[in-house]
């Protein structure tokens, strides 16, 4: 099921934007990698495992979400998906707020942009769900028309 067009694309790709925008943020933008207590290539492993697992979520969620017609995809699908990538960006920095796992002091300013980037970096992600699904469900069109 995991190798499905419809769960492959949408999962890699959203996982591979995240990842992306994750390193522009904190290797470019803030360069607060170098503050690293581990090896920076077991932390680049590591948070590619987790943008896998955040991507697989996501897709699990918007093809449930689907379903169940808690969204629909005939109005709005994109600007929903990267809702629903936001919300699991805010859940995803509670998670990581309480376990501590944070590259900047709890200063409440600080605290305030680490939650707005996650929910900016997995809006994202969410967006390129919707995209991908749009683009299987296109694909999937093309090729029922071809059969005929």
């Amino acid at each position: 099921m995991l190798l499905e067009r419809r769960i492959l694309i949408p999962w890699l790709a959203s996982a591979l934007v995240m990842y992306g925008i994750s390193y522009l943020w904190h290797g470019v933008a803030l360069n607060d990698l170098r503050e690293l207590r581990i090896p920076i290539g077991l932390y680049l492993a590591l948070s590619g495992l987790i943008y896998l697992v955040i991507g697989l979520g996501l897709t699990a969620l918007m093809h449930l979400s689907i379903r169940h017609e808690w969204i629909s995809i005939r109005q709005g699908f994109p600007l929903k998906g990267a809702l629903l990538g936001t919300v699991v960006g805010f859940v995803v920095f509670l998670v990581a707020f309480i376990f501590g796992m944070s590259f900047t002091d709890h200063q409440l300013v600080h605290v305030l942009a680490d939650v707005a980037w996650q929910m900016v970096e997995q809006g994202a992600g969410g967006l390129v769900v919707s995209l991908g699904i749009i683009y299987d469900l296109h694909q999937t069109f093309l090729e029922n028309e071809r059969a005929r």
